[in-house]
Protein backbone atom coordinates (compact mmCIF):
# COMPACT_ATOMS: atom_id res chain seq x y z
CA UNK A 1 0.00 0.00 0.00
CA UNK A 2 2.63 2.57 0.94
CA UNK A 3 4.93 1.46 -1.64
CA UNK A 4 2.30 2.48 -4.43
CA UNK A 5 1.91 5.80 -2.75
CA UNK A 6 5.18 6.89 -2.67
CA UNK A 7 5.83 6.93 -6.72
CA UNK A 8 2.47 8.80 -7.04
CA UNK A 9 4.10 11.59 -4.91
CA UNK A 10 6.58 11.77 -7.05
CA UNK A 11 4.81 11.56 -10.51
CA UNK A 12 3.13 15.05 -9.74
CA UNK A 13 6.39 17.27 -9.70
CA UNK A 14 6.69 17.38 -13.47
CA UNK A 15 2.97 18.22 -13.86
CA UNK A 16 2.89 21.11 -11.73
CA UNK A 17 6.18 22.73 -13.20
CA UNK A 18 4.49 22.33 -16.57
CA UNK A 19 1.45 24.01 -15.44
CA UNK A 20 3.28 26.66 -13.84
CA UNK A 21 5.22 27.01 -16.96
CA UNK A 22 2.55 27.90 -18.86
CA UNK A 23 1.44 31.17 -16.59
CA UNK A 24 1.26 34.52 -18.62
CA UNK A 25 4.55 36.12 -18.78
CA UNK A 26 3.80 40.23 -18.00
CA UNK A 27 6.99 41.43 -17.10
CA UNK A 28 8.89 40.31 -20.33
CA UNK A 29 11.78 43.13 -19.89
CA UNK A 30 12.68 41.55 -16.36
CA UNK A 31 14.11 37.66 -16.58
CA UNK A 32 15.19 36.56 -12.87
CA UNK A 33 17.33 34.30 -11.62
CA UNK A 34 17.01 32.85 -8.39
CA UNK A 35 20.79 31.84 -6.29
CA UNK A 36 20.07 28.53 -4.60
CA UNK A 37 23.46 28.77 -3.06
CA UNK A 38 22.39 29.64 0.95
CA UNK A 39 18.46 30.10 0.04
CA UNK A 40 18.28 26.39 -0.65
CA UNK A 41 16.28 24.09 -3.17
CA UNK A 42 12.59 24.08 -1.53
CA UNK A 43 12.52 27.82 -1.20
CA UNK A 44 14.04 28.45 -4.36
CA UNK A 45 10.81 26.84 -6.29
CA UNK A 46 8.54 27.89 -3.92
CA UNK A 47 9.91 31.68 -4.86
CA UNK A 48 10.28 30.72 -8.70
CA UNK A 49 6.61 29.44 -8.37
CA UNK A 50 5.43 32.69 -6.70
CA UNK A 51 7.11 34.96 -9.58
CA UNK A 52 5.61 33.18 -12.13
CA UNK A 53 1.94 33.08 -10.80
CA UNK A 54 2.37 36.89 -11.27
CA UNK A 55 3.97 37.25 -14.43
CA UNK A 56 7.53 37.26 -13.94
CA UNK A 57 9.99 35.38 -15.85
CA UNK A 58 12.26 33.07 -13.99
CA UNK A 59 15.39 31.44 -15.33
CA UNK A 60 16.17 28.14 -14.03
CA UNK A 61 19.93 28.34 -15.23
CA UNK A 62 22.22 31.72 -15.38
CA UNK A 63 22.58 32.88 -18.46
CA UNK A 64 23.26 35.74 -20.35
CA UNK A 65 19.45 36.64 -20.80
CA UNK A 66 19.00 37.17 -17.21
CA UNK A 67 18.89 40.89 -16.09
CA UNK A 68 18.05 40.49 -12.07
CA UNK A 69 20.70 38.12 -9.34
CA UNK A 70 18.52 37.67 -6.27
CA UNK A 71 20.42 36.40 -3.58
CA UNK A 72 19.58 35.47 -0.25
CA UNK A 73 21.89 34.94 2.82
CA UNK A 74 25.46 35.05 0.69
CA UNK A 75 28.34 37.07 1.57
CA UNK A 76 28.52 39.83 -1.03
CA UNK A 77 32.22 38.73 -1.78
CA UNK A 78 30.88 34.61 -1.74
CA UNK A 79 27.90 35.37 -4.14
CA UNK A 80 30.86 37.64 -6.28
CA UNK A 81 33.07 35.26 -6.51
CA UNK A 82 30.65 32.80 -7.43
CA UNK A 83 29.35 34.93 -10.18
CA UNK A 84 32.16 35.43 -12.11
CA UNK A 85 33.17 31.58 -11.67
CA UNK A 86 30.13 31.56 -13.53
CA UNK A 87 30.95 33.38 -16.61
CA UNK A 88 28.80 36.68 -14.62
CA UNK A 89 30.39 39.67 -16.13
CA UNK A 90 29.67 43.63 -14.34
CA UNK A 91 27.21 44.40 -17.18
CA UNK A 92 25.10 47.90 -17.37
CA UNK A 93 21.82 45.68 -17.60
CA UNK A 94 22.20 43.35 -15.04
CA UNK A 95 21.61 44.05 -11.18
CA UNK A 96 22.62 41.78 -8.32
CA UNK A 97 20.17 41.99 -5.86
CA UNK A 98 19.11 41.35 -2.16
CA UNK A 99 15.79 39.42 -1.95
CA UNK A 100 14.42 42.49 -0.50
CA UNK A 101 13.69 43.49 -4.10
CA UNK A 102 11.99 39.94 -5.21
CA UNK A 103 9.41 40.28 -1.76
CA UNK A 104 8.94 43.84 -2.65
CA UNK A 105 8.38 43.22 -6.29
CA UNK A 106 6.26 40.20 -5.13
CA UNK A 107 3.95 42.49 -2.79
CA UNK A 108 3.21 44.57 -5.24
CA UNK A 109 2.48 42.62 -8.39
CA UNK A 110 5.17 43.69 -10.66
CA UNK A 111 9.18 44.75 -10.69
CA UNK A 112 9.68 47.49 -8.31
CA UNK A 113 12.23 50.38 -9.37
CA UNK A 114 15.59 49.19 -8.61
CA UNK A 115 17.20 51.10 -5.80
CA UNK A 116 20.21 51.38 -3.98
CA UNK A 117 19.34 49.83 -1.17
CA UNK A 118 18.34 46.62 -2.90
CA UNK A 119 21.85 45.93 -4.88
CA UNK A 120 24.15 43.74 -3.51
CA UNK A 121 28.03 45.76 -4.21
CA UNK A 122 30.85 43.94 -5.45
CA UNK A 123 33.70 44.53 -2.58
CA UNK A 124 36.43 44.65 -5.75
CA UNK A 125 34.29 47.25 -7.35
CA UNK A 126 33.99 49.55 -3.95
CA UNK A 127 37.65 49.19 -3.17
CA UNK A 128 38.38 50.34 -7.13
CA UNK A 129 36.05 53.51 -6.49
CA UNK A 130 37.60 54.65 -3.05
CA UNK A 131 41.06 54.05 -4.21
CA UNK A 132 39.68 56.69 -6.62
CA UNK A 133 38.30 59.64 -4.92
CA UNK A 134 37.01 61.45 -7.91
CA UNK A 135 34.49 59.17 -8.13
CA UNK A 136 31.00 60.00 -7.34
CA UNK A 137 30.90 59.06 -3.51
CA UNK A 138 27.13 58.73 -3.48
CA UNK A 139 27.38 55.68 -6.35
CA UNK A 140 28.26 53.45 -3.39
CA UNK A 141 26.16 55.07 -0.29
CA UNK A 142 23.82 53.04 1.42
CA UNK A 143 21.13 54.33 3.63
CA UNK A 144 21.95 51.63 6.46
CA UNK A 145 25.19 52.59 8.37
CA UNK A 146 25.58 48.61 8.53
CA UNK A 147 26.05 48.50 4.69
CA UNK A 148 28.61 51.51 4.61
CA UNK A 149 32.78 51.21 5.72
CA UNK A 150 33.05 53.53 8.23
CA UNK A 151 36.95 53.97 9.32
CA UNK A 152 38.58 56.17 11.48
CA UNK A 153 39.47 58.94 8.72
CA UNK A 154 36.88 61.27 8.56
CA UNK A 155 37.55 63.21 5.45
CA UNK A 156 34.11 65.92 6.45
CA UNK A 157 34.99 66.41 10.00
CA UNK A 158 33.90 70.07 9.61
CA UNK A 159 30.38 69.13 8.64
CA UNK A 160 30.23 66.03 11.11
CA UNK A 161 31.28 67.78 14.31
CA UNK A 162 28.72 70.94 13.47
CA UNK A 163 25.93 68.32 13.19
CA UNK A 164 26.95 66.37 16.37
CA UNK A 165 26.57 69.92 17.54
CA UNK A 166 22.99 69.82 17.13
CA UNK A 167 21.86 66.02 17.72
CA UNK A 168 23.57 66.56 21.47
CA UNK A 169 21.65 69.75 21.67
CA UNK A 170 18.46 67.88 20.77
CA UNK A 171 19.28 64.86 22.77
CA UNK A 172 19.94 67.24 25.95
CA UNK A 173 15.84 68.54 25.20
CA UNK A 174 14.40 65.46 24.27
CA UNK A 175 13.67 65.24 20.65
CA UNK A 176 14.57 62.50 19.75
CA UNK A 177 13.58 62.33 16.37
CA UNK A 178 16.03 65.16 15.14
CA UNK A 179 18.79 64.33 17.38
CA UNK A 180 18.52 60.99 15.44
CA UNK A 181 18.55 62.34 12.39
CA UNK A 182 21.43 64.75 12.45
CA UNK A 183 23.38 61.45 13.74
CA UNK A 184 22.87 59.54 10.33
CA UNK A 185 23.58 62.55 8.36
CA UNK A 186 27.08 62.76 10.23
CA UNK A 187 27.19 59.51 9.75
CA UNK A 188 26.61 59.44 6.01
CA UNK A 189 29.15 62.13 5.62
CA UNK A 190 32.19 60.23 8.00
CA UNK A 191 31.34 57.16 5.70
CA UNK A 192 32.72 59.13 2.47
CA UNK A 193 35.98 58.30 1.28
CA UNK A 194 36.45 62.04 0.33
CA UNK A 195 35.87 65.24 1.55
CA UNK A 196 32.56 66.93 -0.33
CA UNK A 197 33.41 68.81 -2.72
CA UNK A 198 30.49 70.97 -3.31
CA UNK A 199 26.77 71.24 -2.65
CA UNK A 200 25.47 69.05 -5.64
CA UNK A 201 27.63 65.89 -4.18
CA UNK A 202 25.54 66.61 -1.04
CA UNK A 203 21.84 66.93 -2.32
CA UNK A 204 22.48 63.37 -3.92
CA UNK A 205 23.36 61.36 -0.76
CA UNK A 206 21.11 59.55 1.79
CA UNK A 207 19.87 60.53 5.50
CA UNK A 208 20.69 64.28 4.51
CA UNK A 209 17.21 66.19 5.51
CA UNK A 210 16.51 69.76 5.16
CA UNK A 211 18.00 71.28 8.46
CA UNK A 212 21.13 69.19 7.89
CA UNK A 213 21.84 69.90 3.99
CA UNK A 214 21.53 74.00 5.44
CA UNK A 215 24.00 73.49 7.48
CA UNK A 216 26.62 71.49 5.57
CA UNK A 217 25.54 74.70 2.72
CA UNK A 218 26.12 77.60 5.86
CA UNK A 219 29.46 76.15 6.35
CA UNK A 220 30.63 75.88 2.55
CA UNK A 221 29.78 79.26 2.09
CA UNK A 222 30.09 81.06 5.42
CA UNK A 223 33.09 78.48 6.87
CA UNK A 224 30.94 78.16 10.12
CA UNK A 225 26.93 77.96 10.86
CA UNK A 226 25.57 80.52 12.86
CA UNK A 227 23.01 78.48 14.12
CA UNK A 228 25.69 76.26 15.72
CA UNK A 229 27.66 78.83 17.16
CA UNK A 230 24.58 80.01 18.86
CA UNK A 231 23.92 77.00 20.34
CA UNK A 232 27.68 76.32 21.46
CA UNK A 233 27.37 79.79 23.16
CA UNK A 234 24.03 78.82 24.71
CA UNK A 235 24.45 78.89 28.63
CA UNK A 236 21.61 75.55 29.11
CA UNK A 237 24.04 73.58 26.23
CA UNK A 238 27.00 74.69 27.89
CA UNK A 239 25.52 73.41 31.56
CA UNK A 240 23.90 70.05 30.04
CA UNK A 241 27.29 69.07 28.53
CA UNK A 242 29.11 69.89 31.97
CA UNK A 243 27.09 68.24 33.90
CA UNK A 244 26.64 65.09 31.51
CA UNK A 245 30.21 64.84 31.81
CA UNK A 246 29.77 63.06 35.08
CA UNK A 247 30.26 59.53 35.26
CA UNK A 248 26.28 58.24 36.75
CA UNK A 249 24.57 61.69 35.48
CA UNK A 250 22.50 61.58 32.16
CA UNK A 251 20.63 64.40 30.28
CA UNK A 252 17.48 64.28 32.84
CA UNK A 253 19.35 64.54 35.62
CA UNK A 254 21.30 67.35 34.16
CA UNK A 255 18.27 69.45 33.22
CA UNK A 256 16.89 68.81 36.67
CA UNK A 257 19.67 70.79 37.87
CA UNK A 258 19.55 73.39 35.02
CA UNK A 259 16.35 74.11 36.27
CA UNK A 260 17.05 74.43 39.52
CA UNK A 261 19.42 77.80 38.86
CA UNK A 262 22.57 75.45 39.92
CA UNK A 263 25.22 76.12 36.95
CA UNK A 264 28.47 74.71 38.33
CA UNK A 265 29.71 71.39 40.07
CA UNK A 266 30.32 73.17 43.47
CA UNK A 267 26.82 74.54 43.48
CA UNK A 268 25.58 70.76 42.79
CA UNK A 269 27.91 69.83 45.74
CA UNK A 270 26.65 72.09 48.27
CA UNK A 271 23.01 72.14 47.33
CA UNK A 272 21.23 70.41 50.75
CA UNK A 273 18.26 69.17 48.27
CA UNK A 274 20.17 67.43 45.97
CA UNK A 275 21.09 63.79 46.90
CA UNK A 276 23.39 61.98 44.89
CA UNK A 277 23.37 57.85 44.62
CA UNK A 278 26.22 55.89 44.38
CA UNK A 279 27.41 56.40 40.64
CA UNK A 280 27.39 60.14 41.01
CA UNK A 281 29.51 59.93 44.25
CA UNK A 282 32.23 58.18 42.47
CA UNK A 283 31.69 60.45 39.06
CA UNK A 284 32.25 63.59 41.65
CA UNK A 285 35.28 61.94 43.34
CA UNK A 286 37.20 60.82 40.69
CA UNK A 287 36.25 63.39 38.20
CA UNK A 288 39.73 65.12 37.20
CA UNK A 289 40.82 61.25 36.11
CA UNK A 290 37.81 59.46 34.45
CA UNK A 291 36.61 62.93 32.62
CA UNK A 292 39.83 62.56 31.14
CA UNK A 293 40.69 60.01 27.77
CA UNK A 294 41.66 56.73 28.31
CA UNK A 295 44.54 55.62 25.93
CA UNK A 296 44.79 52.91 23.82
CA UNK A 297 47.87 51.86 25.81
CA UNK A 298 46.20 51.99 29.51
CA UNK A 299 43.29 50.07 27.41
CA UNK A 300 46.20 47.64 27.18
CA UNK A 301 47.32 47.65 30.43
CA UNK A 302 43.78 47.35 31.77
CA UNK A 303 43.42 43.87 29.74
CA UNK A 304 46.50 42.46 31.08
CA UNK A 305 44.83 43.58 35.15
CA UNK A 306 41.32 41.98 34.09
CA UNK A 307 43.42 39.04 32.23
CA UNK A 308 45.04 38.01 35.29
CA UNK A 309 42.29 38.28 37.62
CA UNK A 310 39.19 35.85 35.25
CA UNK A 311 42.84 33.73 34.74
CA UNK A 312 42.56 32.99 38.50
CA UNK A 313 39.06 32.33 38.45
CA UNK A 314 38.80 30.24 35.37
CA UNK A 315 41.98 29.51 33.74
CA UNK A 316 40.29 28.60 30.20
CA UNK A 317 37.97 32.04 30.12
CA UNK A 318 39.22 34.33 27.80
CA UNK A 319 39.14 38.36 27.50
CA UNK A 320 38.37 40.59 24.79
CA UNK A 321 38.44 43.97 24.12
CA UNK A 322 35.01 45.78 22.65
CA UNK A 323 33.42 49.05 22.61
CA UNK A 324 35.53 52.06 20.56
CA UNK A 325 39.23 50.06 21.22
CA UNK A 326 38.00 47.34 19.07
CA UNK A 327 37.03 49.86 16.31
CA UNK A 328 40.65 50.93 16.70
CA UNK A 329 39.82 54.34 18.31
CA UNK A 330 43.16 55.83 19.69
CA UNK A 331 41.48 57.29 23.15
CA UNK A 332 37.94 56.64 24.60
CA UNK A 333 36.14 57.35 27.78
CA UNK A 334 36.13 53.86 29.36
CA UNK A 335 37.23 50.32 27.94
CA UNK A 336 34.64 47.77 27.89
CA UNK A 337 35.67 44.00 28.32
CA UNK A 338 33.71 40.43 27.41
CA UNK A 339 34.46 37.60 29.08
CA UNK A 340 33.87 34.13 27.39
CA UNK A 341 33.74 31.17 29.04
CA UNK A 342 34.07 27.31 27.82
CA UNK A 343 31.06 25.65 29.51
CA UNK A 344 27.70 27.20 29.90
CA UNK A 345 26.84 28.43 33.27
CA UNK A 346 30.74 29.70 34.20
CA UNK A 347 29.28 32.99 33.39
CA UNK A 348 27.82 33.39 36.53
CA UNK A 349 30.38 33.49 39.43
CA UNK A 350 32.90 34.98 37.21
CA UNK A 351 32.24 38.67 38.03
CA UNK A 352 31.55 38.63 41.39
CA UNK A 353 34.92 36.28 41.80
CA UNK A 354 36.96 39.22 40.13
CA UNK A 355 35.50 41.81 42.00
CA UNK A 356 36.44 40.14 44.60
CA UNK A 357 39.87 39.97 42.93
CA UNK A 358 40.52 43.39 42.45
CA UNK A 359 39.41 44.29 46.08
CA UNK A 360 42.01 42.12 47.59
CA UNK A 361 44.93 43.46 45.15
CA UNK A 362 43.33 47.44 46.64
CA UNK A 363 42.65 48.67 42.93
CA UNK A 364 38.34 48.87 43.41
CA UNK A 365 37.15 52.34 43.58
CA UNK A 366 33.81 51.72 42.64
CA UNK A 367 31.63 48.59 41.70
CA UNK A 368 28.26 48.20 40.59
CA UNK A 369 27.57 44.74 39.79
CA UNK A 370 24.34 43.66 38.15
CA UNK A 371 23.12 39.91 38.25
CA UNK A 372 22.32 38.42 34.81
CA UNK A 373 18.22 38.18 33.95
CA UNK A 374 18.30 36.76 30.99
CA UNK A 375 15.56 34.86 29.72
CA UNK A 376 14.92 33.36 26.46
CA UNK A 377 11.61 32.69 26.86
CA UNK A 378 11.63 36.91 26.98
CA UNK A 379 13.26 37.48 23.62
CA UNK A 380 13.38 38.85 21.45
CA UNK A 381 13.14 42.57 22.47
CA UNK A 382 12.11 45.21 20.57
CA UNK A 383 13.53 48.30 22.83
CA UNK A 384 17.04 49.38 21.16
CA UNK A 385 17.94 51.53 24.06
CA UNK A 386 16.96 48.44 26.25
CA UNK A 387 19.94 47.21 28.40
CA UNK A 388 20.94 43.90 27.59
CA UNK A 389 20.16 41.09 30.37
CA UNK A 390 23.26 39.64 30.46
CA UNK A 391 25.62 39.59 34.00
CA UNK A 392 27.72 42.87 33.56
CA UNK A 393 29.59 45.23 36.30
CA UNK A 394 30.67 48.74 36.07
CA UNK A 395 33.67 49.18 37.80
CA UNK A 396 36.27 52.32 38.27
CA UNK A 397 39.71 50.99 39.28
CA UNK A 398 43.18 52.25 40.11
CA UNK A 399 45.86 51.81 37.28
CA UNK A 400 49.68 52.35 37.80
CA UNK A 401 50.48 55.87 35.90
CA UNK A 402 53.81 55.54 33.76
CA UNK A 403 56.92 57.42 34.95
CA UNK A 404 56.56 60.01 32.54
CA UNK A 405 53.06 60.70 33.67
CA UNK A 406 53.82 60.71 37.17
CA UNK A 407 56.17 63.26 36.90
CA UNK A 408 53.81 65.32 35.01
CA UNK A 409 51.15 64.87 37.68
CA UNK A 410 53.76 65.75 40.44
CA UNK A 411 54.90 68.79 38.88
CA UNK A 412 50.89 69.99 38.96
CA UNK A 413 51.05 68.86 42.44
CA UNK A 414 49.31 65.63 42.19
CA UNK A 415 50.83 62.77 44.79
CA UNK A 416 49.75 59.76 43.86
CA UNK A 417 50.79 57.26 41.40
CA UNK A 418 47.78 55.95 39.91
CA UNK A 419 44.88 57.22 37.92
CA UNK A 420 41.46 56.36 38.31
CA UNK A 421 39.97 54.21 35.46
CA UNK A 422 36.03 53.31 34.03
CA UNK A 423 35.82 49.65 33.25
CA UNK A 424 32.95 47.87 32.27
CA UNK A 425 32.69 44.15 31.93
CA UNK A 426 30.47 41.68 30.42
CA UNK A 427 30.31 37.79 31.13
CA UNK A 428 27.31 36.48 28.57
CA UNK A 429 26.58 32.82 28.11
CA UNK A 430 28.85 31.46 25.39
CA UNK A 431 26.19 30.38 23.00
CA UNK A 432 25.10 34.29 22.59
CA UNK A 433 29.13 35.99 23.23
CA UNK A 434 28.86 36.18 19.16
CA UNK A 435 25.71 38.76 19.76
CA UNK A 436 26.91 40.63 22.55
CA UNK A 437 30.31 41.16 20.96
CA UNK A 438 28.58 42.37 18.04
CA UNK A 439 26.23 44.58 20.27
CA UNK A 440 29.26 46.03 22.81
CA UNK A 441 31.50 46.98 19.75
CA UNK A 442 29.40 49.36 18.35
CA UNK A 443 29.33 52.16 17.22
CA UNK A 444 25.58 53.20 18.63
CA UNK A 445 24.31 54.03 14.89
CA UNK A 446 25.68 51.01 13.50
CA UNK A 447 23.95 48.76 15.84
CA UNK A 448 20.80 50.94 15.48
CA UNK A 449 21.02 50.57 11.74
CA UNK A 450 21.95 46.89 12.07
CA UNK A 451 18.75 46.29 13.63
CA UNK A 452 16.73 48.36 11.52
CA UNK A 453 18.47 46.66 8.45
CA UNK A 454 17.59 43.29 9.85
CA UNK A 455 13.38 44.24 10.34
CA UNK A 456 12.89 46.15 7.62
CA UNK A 457 14.98 44.42 4.96
CA UNK A 458 15.29 41.09 6.36
CA UNK A 459 11.89 40.18 8.68
CA UNK A 460 14.34 39.34 11.57
CA UNK A 461 14.44 40.84 15.03
CA UNK A 462 18.04 41.64 16.57
CA UNK A 463 19.82 42.58 19.44
CA UNK A 464 22.53 41.92 21.97
CA UNK A 465 21.41 38.13 22.38
CA UNK A 466 19.65 36.89 19.49
CA UNK A 467 18.20 37.01 16.05
CA UNK A 468 14.66 35.73 15.78
CA UNK A 469 13.53 35.10 12.49
CA UNK A 470 9.70 35.97 12.40
CA UNK A 471 8.89 33.54 9.46
CA UNK A 472 10.16 30.37 10.53
CA UNK A 473 9.88 31.83 14.54
CA UNK A 474 13.41 30.01 15.26
CA UNK A 475 16.18 31.66 16.89
CA UNK A 476 19.00 31.85 14.43
CA UNK A 477 22.38 30.44 16.30
CA UNK A 478 25.74 31.93 15.98
CA UNK A 479 28.78 31.61 17.27
CA UNK A 480 31.12 33.88 15.11
CA UNK A 481 30.07 37.93 14.28
CA UNK A 482 30.39 36.79 10.44
CA UNK A 483 27.69 34.06 11.18
CA UNK A 484 25.01 36.63 12.01
CA UNK A 485 26.18 39.01 8.98
CA UNK A 486 25.51 36.02 6.91
CA UNK A 487 22.11 35.53 8.30
CA UNK A 488 20.77 38.88 7.63
CA UNK A 489 22.95 38.48 4.20
CA UNK A 490 24.78 41.35 4.53
CA UNK A 491 28.86 41.35 3.63
CA UNK A 492 31.01 41.27 6.99
CA UNK A 493 31.83 44.61 8.14
CA UNK A 494 34.87 44.38 10.10
CA UNK A 495 35.20 46.15 13.82
CA UNK A 496 37.25 49.12 12.53
CA UNK A 497 35.07 49.80 9.47
CA UNK A 498 32.03 50.31 11.72
CA UNK A 499 32.53 54.11 13.48
CA UNK A 500 29.83 55.27 11.97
Amino acid sequence: MFSTALPTRKRRRPEVAFNQGREEVKFGDVKVYLVERRMGKSRRNFLSNLARSKGFCVDDALSGNVTHVVSEGNAAQELWNWLEEQGFGEMQDKHVLNVSWFTESMSAGRPVPVELRHYIQNPAADQRSCAHPSAKPESAVSPYACQRRTTMDNHNKIFTDALEVLAENMEFSGNQGPCLAFRRAASVLKSLPAALQCLEEMHRLPCLGEHSKAIVEDIFECGSSSRVEEILNDEKYRTMKLFSSVFGVGPKTAESWYYRGLRTFEQVLTEPSIRLNRMQTAGFLFYEDISKPVSRTEASALKIIVEEAVICVNPHATVNVAGGFRRGKEFGHDVDFIIKTPEPGQEDAILPAVIERFKSQNILLYSDFQESTFDLKQMPTHQFEAMDHFSKCFLIVKLKREQESRERETDTGASRDWKAVRVDLLAPPVERYAYALLGWTGSTLFERDLRRFARLERGKLLDNHVLYDKATKTFLPASTEEDIFAHLGLEFIEPWQRNA
